[in-house]
């Protein structure tokens, strides 16, 4: 208590209370792919958050453009398919109109199918490959004069796959394999520049494609085979962790943490998991496992550029506990 005449001290506010310092990404303009749902969404969303301008881009024009009216900042929807290169050169020239010049851009689109080789699709199997590797490669391209112009961040979604090949997944697998190769060779073009490349690897996501995938044999047999913690579904708080890597410029992304270990031991991998499902597979025995098909809403749409229903964003604000995600 203070007597009359006696001088206020003031205290050091509590850490709790302090205020979070501005993100470099205020202002900045951000340019998501696949950002219709899922952790493209999320993302998005995270991104918005953090003072961003999100160009919004995928197939599902209807859902992106409800989207984009959600997000607490500026926000603009531009229906595109990423394997199109025309198309999304005419989509940079419009982000640049409407929002601005691009500093961040994740390439995050992408689909999945499961199955045998020999039963897969061939179409199905090379839409797989030109989605995830082809696509990321054009959106690289389309907005990289916009990335050397800032010195902006390229962040690429991998997978645990790319560390560690699974069975039944060869598209999905190649794919993955060669976009983080494709960002390691990116990287070592446009460092000097003064671009950065990180690479997010994920594990499996509470998203639609994943519960599509689990009502499927192939992905049943999978997800029932694999040791903890690789059989683990996460929220889309992988989101969350992709953008402060964005925000660090960060090489590398792990959501979960212990991917990292995944990385160390990647030299023994494709042994340990041949060895793993040869023993699985035999347990199963002449079972059948029918091919998915291109998986969830997202695959629908990739397969038939048809505008999906819509639905308002579910990651207005921020939800739950957040990990320490692993972003070196």
């Amino acid at each position: 208590m203070r007597t009359a005449g006696q001088a206020h001290v003031m205290r050091p506010r509590s850490p709790r209370y302090r205020a979070e310092p501005p993100s470099p990404l205020q202002g900045r303009v951000a340019v998501v792919t696949g950002a219709a749902r899922g952790i493209g969404a999320g993302t998005a969303c995270a991104l918005s958050r953090r003072g961003a301008r999100v160009a919004l881009l995928g197939l599902e024009g209807e859902r992106l453009s409800r989207l984009a009216t959600d997000l607490p900042g500026p926000a603009a929807a531009f229906p595109v398919d990423v394997t199109d290169p025309d198309a999304l050169s005419a989509t940079a020239e419009a982000v640049r109109a409407t929002l601005g010049t691009a500093s961040v851009v994740v390439a995050n689109a992408g689909v999945a199918i499961g199955g045998p080789l020999l039963e897969c699709d061939p179409e199905d199997w090379r839409r797989v490959i030109e989605v995830n590797l082809v696509g990321s490669a054009l959106t690289a391209r389309a907005f990289l004069p916009d990335l050397l112009h800032h010195h902006g961040y390229y962040l690429q979604v991998a997978s645990l796959t790319a560390l560690a090949p699974t069975p039944l997944l060869t598209a999905y697998c190649a794919s993955k394999s060669g976009v983080e190769a494709f960002a390691h060779s990116l990287r070592a073009e446009v460092a000097h520049l003064g671009v950065d490349v990180g690479i997010a690897y994920l594990n499996w996501a509470d998203t639609s494609l994943i519960h599509h995938a689990d009502q499927t044999a192939v992905f049943q047999m999978l997800r029932g085979s694999m040791p903890w913690p690789a059989s683990v579904t996460h929220d889309t708080a992988y989101a969350e962790a992709m953008v402060r890597g964005v925000e660090r410029r960060s090489a590398h992304v792990y959501a979960p943490p212990w991917l990292r270990g995944a990385q160390a031991a990647r030299p023994f991998m494709p042994t340990l998991v041949t060895h793993y499902f040869r023993w699985a597979f035999k347990g199963r025995g002449d079972i059948p496992l029918p091919p998915t098909g291109l998986l969830g809403p997202g695959g629908a749409a990739a397969d038939t550029p048809v505008l999906a229903e819509t639905e308002r964003c579910p990651h207005r604000t921020s939800g739950g506990k957040s990990w320490p995600y692993d972003t070196t």
